[in-house]
């Protein structure tokens, strides 16, 4: 190592703890730490010094940059910085657990181990599924690990130029699907949105410039209106003695991104609404009772004075998001402009909340809304272990790192957060299991509606469940959280199915003549005898006939569908019905009934186990006074 590299590494160091120094409050650390935290740095420095990163630089420069991370953009505790410094130290030389606990205490040597990857090369899934898996069940006990995992991605991120186009795409793939929106659901949302574009960045570079370069030339064309209607916005509220710090805010390439490719609502970005914000920060002095009544007061100032958007405010300091985000925001009209500027109404204490996330209550033990969150955070966490598949856990975690949530009611005026787009059954899983299970039908805001009905902000939303109902493969299409899908996709396997695939467009049923066709997987595939896809396959691959065995099975139904035709008259309707639903008994979730110069045509879907049974119920429905015609129909 040179001597220049040393003074460059003493430099950054010295900079960690300069910072370090000027921590006040709560957030101080002790001068007992202090040494605690240099003998750290030595430690990691002896342990790394013949080791380079890619870029050839001296090892040692990343854990100072996480370090600095922790300590600085997180405001983490003491142990944890000296975790930060020594994260790499057991998986990357010879030191082991034992070692650090031994110089640093067992609270460290806990921090260290959760973060230092599996390389044994046994896993129980794969290596990342595995870590991913190792890190979330550490926060059971403690969350210092995962917000020490965000701080070395994240340098790796801002390191990630070094790396061959490969490793690029691996650890930016990994970033955007777990990293970006575990930083989301942990509240940091200034390390959220860059993992977000680093991510980006390096996944889409092509795509990622060409946002940016629109962005720049946005901000040339409407910036200086954009800057003179917050000046108006700030002069505004300081004639009335309100001291506030107005800026534009543009959103960045990521955010644009997904609004522009949001399905049903391609857009191009010059005519993307809400490419950037003004935001209005003022003090409160830290007195969260004074907060709305502070941000009420500039709503009322700023709506007396500017044109608001009718419908578009949105309390989030009385309703947060649920990562803890709070602000009330609001559009208003610029008088340079034809369209809506979003407003976003802060305190001081609400943007550092938004910016440290759950780091900003780790030093205080009696913060009880930090202990609701934690509570319920965990109870997540349990329900992602219960999954022993590791591709369904990935998944799991995208369904439950969710980017944005909506808050509904039930009728008692009890909150529940849910993910933006969750439906009714999403609900109903989110209050008890046994409600989901056995949901019929809904109620949202006094109407009655559907459970696979999405939901909306402020949505009033009751249940009611039937003993006899069942989950169904539609609720799959529609619903958004890991309860609801992993129950109903559970449910549904454990359901008895028949061991072939039917074919679609013949779609045999048990006790019709049937000929079987083997598929390349080993499957057989199902059709009617005189099915033309049958025929076509007979002739060109023959040789994959086989025998098949399609009979009845227990509790394994069938959708089919009847058409009608019968002569007009007092009651035929209630009679078809009742030969359905009372004498036969049979679901009907299909039923279309047209009526012309007398005749009546009449289309029903229902489920069946066999022919035989089928042909039961054709001659059931045959016998009904002035039935003409039962015909089966696709």
């Amino acid at each position: 190592m040179t001597n220049q590299e040393l003074q460059t590494i003493k430099a950054q160091v010295e900079e960690v703890f300069q910072c370090i120094n000027r921590r006040t409050g709560a957030q101080r650390i002790s001068d007992e730490d202090l040494p605690r935290l240099r003998q750290a740095f030595e430690f990691a420095h002896n342990a790394h010094l013949m080791q380079r990163r890619k870029n050839g630089l001296p090892y040692i420069v990343h854990p100072i940059a996480v370090a600095r991370i922790v300590a600085v953009e997180m405001q983490m505790d003491a142990n944890t910085i000296i975790a930060a410094f020594l994260h790499d130290v057991v998986e990357d030389t010879n030191y082991t657990i034992k070692d650090i606990e031994e110089v640093f205490g067992s609270d460290v040597a806990f921090l260290v181990n959760v973060v230092t990857k599996n390389t044994t090369g046994k896993h129980t899934f794969t290596r990342q599924v595995d870590n991913f898996k190792h890190m979330l069940n550490s926060a059971q006990r403690d969350f210092r690990p995962l917000l020490l995992k965000l701080a070395d991605r994240l340098h790796n991120m801002r390191t990630l130029d070094s790396m061959p186009a490969h490793k690029q795409m691996k650890i930016a793939g990994e970033t955007d699907f777990f990293y970006a929106p575990l930083a989301n659901r942990l509240g940091l949302y200034n390390i959220k949105v860059e993992l977000e574009n680093l991510s980006m960045h390096y996944r889409c570079p092509q795509e990622y410039e060409q946002l940016e370069q629109l962005i720049a030339e946005d901000r040339l064309t409407n910036g200086e209106q954009a800057a003179d209607f917050a000046r108006m916005l700030g002069d505004t509220l300081a004639k009335n003695g309100i001291t506030t710090q107005v800026s534009v805010e543009y959103r960045k390439p990521y955010n644009l991104w997904r609004k522009m490719n949001k399905e049903q609502q391609m857009s191009g970005f010059k005519h993307l609404p809400h490419r950037r914000f003004v935001s209005i920060v003022y003090d409160s002095a830290g007195d969260k009772t004074a907060e709305k009544a502070a941000a009420l007061q500039i709503y009322s100032l700023l709506t007396d004075n500017f044109d608001e958007r009718p419908g578009s405010m949105v309390n989030y300091i009385d309703s947060p998001k649920e990562n803890g985000y709070q602000s009330l925001h609001l559009q208003l009209r610029s008088p340079h402009g034809e369209c809506w500027e979003d407003v976003y109404v802060s305190s001081k204490r609400m943007v550092h909340h938004s910016q440290v996330g759950i780091a900003d209550g780790t030093h205080d033990p009696n913060n009880e809304s930090l202990h609701l969150w934690v509570e319920k955070f965990i109870k997540v966490v349990n329900e992602l272990g219960t999954n022993p598949d590791g591709q369904h856990f990935m998944e799991s975690i995208k369904l439950t790192f969710y980017n944005d949530d909506i808050t509904v009611f039930s009728p008692r005026g009890m909150e529940l957060k849910l993910p933006k787009g969750a439906c009714a059954i999403d609900y109903a899983f989110a209050i008890h299991t046994d409600i989901g299970r056995q949901a019929h039908h809904a109620f949202i805001n006094g109407q009655l509606a559907s459970v696979t009905t999405e939901l909306h902000r402020g949505d009033i939303v009751e249940i009611k469940t039937r003993d006899d109902a069942t989950p169904c493969r539609e609720w799959l299409a529609h619903a958004h959280t890991y309860r609801a899908r992993s129950y109903i996709s559970r449910y549904l396997a454990s359901q008895p199915r028949h061991p072939h695939t039917r074919c679609p467009q013949c779609t045999p049923i048990p006790g019709e003549e049937v000929v079987g066709f083997k598929q390349a997987d080993g499957t057989v595939t199902v059709h009617k005898r005189n099915c033309t896809k049958a025929i076509s396959l007979a002739t060109q691959y023959g040789h994959t006939i086989t025998e098949v065995v399609f009979d009845e099975m227990p509790g394994v139904f069938y959708p089919v569908g009847v058409h009608i035709v019968a002569a007009d008259r007092c009651h035929l309707l209630s009679d078809m019905v009742n030969c359905l639903s009372r004498e036969l008994n049979l679901s009907i979730p299909q039923f279309t009934i047209t009526s012309e110069s007398g005749i009546v045509s009449c289309d029903v879907e229902f489920p069946v186990a066999s022919l035989d049974k089928l042909t039961n119920i054709i001659a059931q429905l045959k016998a009904i006074d002035s039935v003409d015609e039962v015909t089966r129909v696709k």
